[in-house]
């Protein structure tokens, strides 16, 4: 076996492993008290170079990462890699993002990614995201198999890999209960779009998937259908899922839905119609859109265009589903596809707008309270 000695250096440092890889030597022979870097630590696993100090003693592995018996193209030596660990400091700084933003409380949410082609990294169960350290977070195959970490995986892992399967660009996938998105949620009905360029342009139309189990492979079946079009949906009686290229970018999703679904609520107090972008402005945006590589059914031709979208707004939520040339805002009322079609309350509209009286009358009361 072909030995490095790098007696009298002081500090053994990533670059140091790599070129010992690209040289060939199997085993680096270090001094008893030289200094090995994290990074150094993760190289040596990727690459399968053993570090042992003097007297035999071989470098244990970075704290929580399993032995690497499976080599460097083993799941282990890659969750105790350089690209890992930076992964999961990012989600970890995705989960703290959320909590402080109330976007998840107790232990809800989960947030993954994906590692390689066959590995996601993801958060634990039974842990708040406000609290979630690098170490906790855990790894898995494509079928939900856990194969690394201290803890056990999130129980609702099943639905980040459908979509992740069913999307390719969705390398990360963030689900979180923000109240103002969730409050659509409950209700079974979608935010319209053609109102702000943000969320325009970053979530456009918001899908709607009716309620199923957490965790199980129904509630996957509901969502999997929709990721090809749609960014962001809105889980019946649940909550919100997005995917993006990265965590940060997943959690930007759901920032933008929010704080659009929030500013709609409060419009709808104003008792006015709410304006509508301009069409030839809002085709403007889809361009935007269509460069930057996000999905929308618009752009694909599976939902009303921006030219058939009234000036002003008479709801502020419509029915989800594909056009079906209704008769609602934005043409979406009255969708073959709307969960409420085979009976319930019906879409609020022009006759029947109980909800949006009642969403005003909400407004009012804490708009006094905070006068007080």
């Amino acid at each position: 076996m072909k030995q490095l000695h790098l007696r009298g250096t002081n500090v053994i440092s990533g670059p140091v492993v790599d070129q010992a890889a690209r040289d060939g030597y199997a085993e680096i022979v270090v001094d008893e008290d030289a200094v090995i870097t994290s990074v150094a630590l993760d190289s040596a696993a990727v690459a399968g170079v053993r570090i042992i100090r003097e007297g035999g003693r071989k470098v244990g592995a970075p704290a929580g990462a399993f032995s690497f018996s499976g080599g460097s193209g083993s799941p282990e030596a890659l969750f105790s890699s350089a690209e890992a660990r930076a992964l999961k400091d990012e989600i970890v700084a995705t989960g703290k993002k959320l909590w402080m933003r109330s976007y998840v409380d107790g232990n809800g949410g989960n947030i993954s990614c994906r590692i390689g082609e066959k590995y996601v990294l993801c958060t634990p169960t039974l842990v708040s995201k406000g609290d979630l350290t690098p170490d906790d977070i855990c790894l898995v195959d494509l079928d939900g198999n856990q194969l690394a970490g201290r803890k056990k995986k999130t129980s609702e892992i099943l639905l980040h890999l459908e979509i992740m399967k069913a999307q390719p660009k969705a390398r990360a996938c963030v689900h979180a209960h923000p109240p103002h998105a969730t409050a659509y949620a409950i209700t079974g009905m979608v935010p319209p779009v053609g109102v702000i360029p943000e969320a325009e342009i970053f979530v456009g139309y918001a899908a709607f998937a009716p309620y199923g189990t957490p965790g199980t492979k129904e509630i996957s079946q509901k969502v999997v259908g929709l990721v090809s079009d749609h960014n962001a949906i809105l889980l019946g009686n649940h909550g919100v899922v997005c995917w993006a290229d990265s965590p940060l970018h997943a959690e930007w999703c759901i920032e933008i839905l929010e704080t659009y679904c929030q500013t709609l609520i409060i419009a709808a107090g104003l008792s006015v119609p709410i304006k509508m972008i301009p069409s030839d402005k809002s085709e403007a945006l889809l361009d935007v859109k269509r460069k930057l590589n996000l999905p929308d059914p618009r752009l694909s031709g599976r939902e009303c265009t921006l030219a058939d979208m009234p000036d002003t707004l008479t709801s502020i939520t419509v029915c989800p589903g594909a056009c079906s040339g209704g008769t609602g805002p934005c043409g979406l009322q009255g969708s073959t596809s709307c969960p409420r079609s085979g009976g319930g309350a019906p879409a609020p509209g022009p006759e029947n707008n109980e909800t949006e009286v009642l969403i005003g009358r909400i407004v009012d009361e804490v708009m006094k309270t905070l006068k007080k």
